[in-house]
């Protein structure tokens, strides 16, 4: 299972309350979640990653948004469960990409980054093929943190039939394009975001709009949880077969 950004208390607090019957009812083996909008919308800090661990994640990636407290980036290079885009010209804290052992599978979970529309980093094909190569054969699960979804679709062609599951974050709005790859590798544009839906990607919609308006950039902040139980978790659920490592189907989460 991959779960899409994690915005905010609201995206902590529901992902806390419903992922592992989440986990328990679908009878989910390994699960991945991206939580770079954890802390207060940007960024994540060490208590955001324990709750996000503690809620039933096995791994969590991020994005741009990873370097935002400063404090932190001891704990990507400490803490190996928490991944930053691998294709970030080096050196720079952390990792981008970890083996797993869980459920008597090996995991590979790969974090990269977009350059179309975003700050144009090294290459995430070259270094995608990188690290497939280093990592030789197992259940491989990408997290693409990418605007385009041109680009996205691109490297889920590129990687097609070589990664299990190649999931798009970033934008915080769920597609309806979940599908197996003709070579077997499960893919969707974008995983959504899990937070409050009635919201401007997660974020509060009048902070969202004064800036349309008024083009001052006032800060953004979580749209707030009023208690009435509309937080949602978003994402997909694909089964992949162990030998093959081939994806078998895909499936979203949408409440």
């Amino acid at each position: 299972m991959m779960i899409g950004d994690v915005m905010g208390e609201p995206g902590l607090k529901v992902l806390e309350e419903k992922l592992p019957g989440l986990i328990n009812d679908n009878a989910v083996d390994f699960t991945v979640a991206n939580g770079e909008n954890a802390a207060d919308g940007f960024g994540l800090t060490e208590a955001t990653l324990g709750r996000i661990i503690a809620a039933g994640v096995d791994v969590v990636t991020s994005g741009n948004h990873v370097w935002e407290k400063r404090e932190f980036w001891q704990t990507l290079d400490a803490d190996d469960r928490v991944l930053r885009p691998a294709n970030y010209p080096g050196p720079a804290a952390g990792r981008g990409w970890i083996r797993v052992k869980k459920a008597g599978a090996d995991w590979i979970v790969i974090n990269v980054q977009g350059r179309e529309f975003m700050t144009a980093i090294d290459c995430p094909f070259r270094c995608l093929d990188d690290i497939v190569r280093q990592a030789g054969g197992a259940i491989a699960l990408v997290d693409f943190h990418a605007e385009s979804s041109r680009e996205k679709e691109a490297l889920a062609y590129h990687a097609d039939g070589r990664v299990s599951l190649l999931a798009g974050t970033h934008t915080h709005v769920q597609t309806a394009d979940e599908r197996v790859l003709p070579e077997g590798t499960a893919y969707v544009t974008d995983l959504g975001m899990t937070g409050i839906p009635d919201s401007v990607i997660g974020m509060d919609a009048g902070i969202c709009l004064d800036r349309a308006r008024k083009q001052v950039m006032y800060r953004m902040e979580p749209a707030k949880d009023l208690g009435d139980g509309k937080s949602e978790i978003q994402g997909v659920i694909a089964e992949i077969d162990e030998e093959s490592g081939k994806a078998v189907s895909i499936r979203r989460l949408y409440p």
